[in-house]
């Protein structure tokens, strides 16, 4: 008897061991649910810089600016573009509340470029609406950036470490 208690404390430890080292990440906007899944590590573009998120991070709310949101699950990377917003973290929870949101793969690169040389003239030909042209243009430059992760990932810190190594 007490070796099946053995085997179940031990069953329930490990499932600890992998609660502690992945949290929920969810991503969403006012139209949609961008993103909801269990994650390892997440960076967002906050207002001051960017935040690096491990599990049982402090809590703490946060203004985003837009910018690049980077995830890693199951030692893969993958990208959104954020078009600003809110992110609130827990220690087993994070939501970021995006003005916009953008996996690498849904996004149009020649869209995004129609959408900066828009806001470019908008920018020239009202300079009273700069703000939200300034806006627009950074957005649009986030997603094309973003957009070019499909096809031109860079290695992660580690995989360049070891080639230099072995």
């Amino acid at each position: 008897m007490s070796s099946r208690m053995e085997v179940v404390a031990a069953d329930r430890d490990a499932a600890d061991r992998a609660a502690a080292r992945h949290f929920r990440l969810e991503i969403v906007t006012a139209d949609r649910e961008v993103f909801a899944d269990d994650v390892d590590f997440v960076v967002v573009p906050g207002a001051l810089g960017e935040l690096g998120i491990l599990p049982h991070h402090a809590p703490l709310i946060s203004s985003l600016k837009p910018g690049e949101l980077r995830i890693r699950r199951a030692g893969q990377e993958e990208f959104f573009a954020i078009g600003g917003g809110f992110v609130q973290i827990r220690p087993d929870k994070v939501v970021v509340l995006a003005d916009d949101a953008q996996h690498s793969t849904e996004i149009d690169e020649s869209r995004a470029q129609e959408a900066r040389e828009r806001a470019e003239a908008e920018l020239r030909d009202h300079p009273e609406r700069a703000t939200d042209a300034l806006l627009t243009i950074r957005y649009a430059q986030v997603r094309l950036q973003v957009a070019q992760r499909r096809t031109s990932r860079r290695p992660r810190r580690e995989e360049s470490e070891g080639e230099m190594r072995g």
